[in-house]
């Protein structure tokens, strides 16, 4: 046991930290979603008890029957609830939550999360011009959506090693290339080694030319 913790911690303070901002993308929606389930599940109990003494039992006495009867109103609430949002009304309504401050921000945040935990490529990493045409900074595009500024699409550059800081930038089409091996995962690998790792080393790939790298207007047509 001690050897494998020892083992653990000498890959370095940026390992064990590289890997608690994991684990937390990991269990942020896990534990969102449990909050509401709980909830619901506390009200449902309520109700459940509610309706046992209308019938003339003590829910005390049939925790069994009571608990079984809260977990079913519970799964057919969320099915309910399910077919619900698919409706125009279910869409009305998160439209009017939508305009509700940080709703949005928030519902944003959970994808990524999704994305992080899963090492799906919906967040591309990406490849832009730096202070000078030979220098290049890595990137995050979070939506591959057209900037206000025709032709030019938003980078996100992360601040290293706290990756949920950095600047945004409205980009040329021509001046950005997607990285398409590396997932979110990969950049919050490279941020929070602070340029230890190289991204080739993280991604286990040789070094490339720039024009080998597909710049966004080819991806998308990909």
């Amino acid at each position: 046991m001690l050897e494998s913790i020892k083992k653990f911690l000498s890959h370095g303070k940026s390992h064990v930290f590289e890997i608690i901002i994991k684990g937390l993308f990991w269990l942020a929606p896990i534990v969102a979603i449990s909050i509401i389930i709980l909830w619901i599940y506390n009200k449902i109990s309520v109700v459940t008890g509610y309706l046992f003494q209308i019938i003339g039992l003590n829910p005390q006495n049939f925790p069994f029957i009571w608990t079984i009867v809260g977990v079913c109103l519970l799964i057919f609430i969320a099915y309910v609830i399910g077919i619900f949002v698919e409706t125009s009304l279910g869409d009305f309504i998160q439209k009017l939550y939508s305009k509700i401050p940080g709703y949005g921000t928030i519902k944003e945040l959970i994808n990524i999360f999704n994305t992080s935990k899963s090492g799906e490529k919906k967040v591309l990493v990406v490849l832009i011009h730096g202070f000078s045409k030979e220098d290049y900074n890595i990137g995050l595009m979070y939506s591959t959506k057209e900037s206000i500024v025709k032709d030019h699409y938003t980078v996100t550059l992360s601040m290293t090693p706290i990756p949920n800081g950095g600047y945004m930038f409205e980009v040329h089409k021509s001046k950005i290339f997607v990285i398409q091996e590396a997932t979110f995962d990969s950049n919050l690998q490279y941020l929070l080694s602070m340029g230890v790792k190289s991204m080739a080393e993280i991604l286990k790939i040789e070094p490339k030319n720039i024009d080998e790298f597909k710049n966004i207007e080819e991806y998308l047509k990909s």
